[in-house]
């Protein structure tokens, strides 16, 4: 089906913004787009008393905002292009289809050790020079998986985005340390 003509649920997030499939997306002219659909699929402009009319809008209005949660942030826009290329890393099948390599998987268990044993000595400084190491390799990482997806290199995108997940996890450790010191 064409996405001219596909309903909401069969169409991709890009489609539901008139876009096609890219990792360079205008985030401005989609917040733009957003605010129209999100006007003109609100569940209160259903007509009073249509109730599905009125389940069809709230279903638009929620793919709507599952797909600009999607589509403005750059690595879960990555994510789900290698989802439509056919690797779902979210899922348990998908991760299976892209391994890490074995070098990769030591280097992440150093950095969880080491981690480990500076929150563990509430070493604030250590923690955070480990967290700066991290972002700054997940920011090549998604450089990397990102610009495989332009050359339509899935194996190569799928293994870079691979790693930006190991280390979004390490980050989100990170944040966990960091608000159970503040409390």
């Amino acid at each position: 089906m064409a996405a001219a003509t596909a309903s909401p649920s069969e169409r991709t997030h890009f489609a539901l913004f008139g876009l096609e499939p890219t990792v360079d997306v205008d985030v401005k002219a989609i917040e733009s787009r957003f605010r129209e659909l999100s006007l003109a699929w609100h569940p209160d402009r259903a007509p009073a008393g249509d109730s599905r009319a009125r389940l069809e809008a709230v279903s638009r209005t929620a793919q709507l905002n599952d797909a600009f949660v999607v589509l403005k942030d750059p690595v879960r826009r990555a994510l789900y292009l290698l989802k439509l290329a056919g690797i779902d890393l979210e899922s348990e099948a998908g991760a299976a289809r892209a391994p890490m390599p074995l070098d990769f998987l030591e280097e992440v268990m150093e950095r969880r050790e080491a981690l480990d044993q500076a929150m563990a000595a509430k070493d604030h400084a250590r923690v955070q020079a480990l967290a700066d190491d991290v972002r700054a390799q997940r920011a090549l990482a998604l450089t990397r998986g990102q610009d495989a997806l332009r050359s339509q290199d899935v194996t190569t995108a799928s293994h870079a985005l691979g790693r930006v997940r190991y280390y979004a996890r390490f980050l989100e450790q990170v944040d966990a340390f960091e608000e159970e010191q503040l409390t």
